[in-house]
């Protein structure tokens, strides 16, 4: 597997911390948008395109308001499947959503437009991807994770993922989904549960070359 700096893509991963009440020990998850420290300053005077849906909290607040609140300048934000704030009916038309209650230019990523287009991006610096997925190859998060993937490679802007843990990580199920069936449900040949968080998935589809033609021809390009 190549290693992932060199295409200027970040996976910030989640931090597992154990604290103990007397001799049982507890665990506390937490999700890579919580650690500041960890990525804040990487955002410090770029212009940020934010993949995001209602998944996308840091405690009780949204990741928008989090990060406008530390300073950071969120230039546009994309939304998935059902749209950024979650309401629209699954493999409904999102695309009504447009700004955010913050007067952020929103655009959804689904259906006949998947993937940003250098005009959507406003000059944006920096890409994130910051969404809570399940673990399952049907949900469309991890799809659309490959087309932001693919966006900047070919458009060659650095990318950041915030890691969230997966609930069904501890196992591995399903059968194998076979390449003829190949579509937004189901991208590549993994099993139903598929056993990783968002991050690690991201640098599969790079380690494995799953990305598009175009993708991994400017991937190798800029390695």
């Amino acid at each position: 597997m190549k290693p992932f700096f060199n295409l200027r893509i970040w996976l910030i991963f989640m931090a597992v911390v154990a604290l103990y009440a007397g001799a049982r020990a507890q665990q506390k998850v937490q999700p890579a948008a919580h650690r500041f420290d960890q990525y804040l300053h990487k955002m410090k005077g770029k212009k940020i395109a934010l993949f995001a849906n209602q998944t996308s909290v840091v405690g009780n607040s949204h990741l928008v308001d989090t990060l406008l609140k530390k300073g950071a300048h969120i230039a546009v934000i994309f939304g998935p499947e059902h749209g950024f704030r979650g309401k629209a009916e699954a493999g409904a038309d999102a695309s009504s959503d447009t700004t955010s209650t913050v007067g952020i230019p929103v655009v959804t990523l689904y259906g006949k437009k998947r993937k940003p287009t250098l005009a959507d991006l406003h000059g944006a610096d920096l890409l994130v991807f910051d969404i809570q997925d399940v673990g399952c190859r049907f949900y469309t998060y991890i799809s659309s994770l490959q087309d932001y993937m693919e966006a900047a490679i070919i458009l060659n802007k650095p990318l950041m993922v915030l890691d969230r843990p997966n609930p069904n990580g501890r196992y591995i199920d399903g059968p194998v989904l076979e390449p003829r069936y190949k579509s937004f449900v189901g991208m590549q040949p993994v099993p139903v549960v598929y056993g990783m968080t968002i991050g690690e998935y991201a640098q599969m589809l790079l380690g494995e070359g799953w990305l598009s033609k175009e993708a991994m021809d400017a991937y190798t390009q800029n390695v």
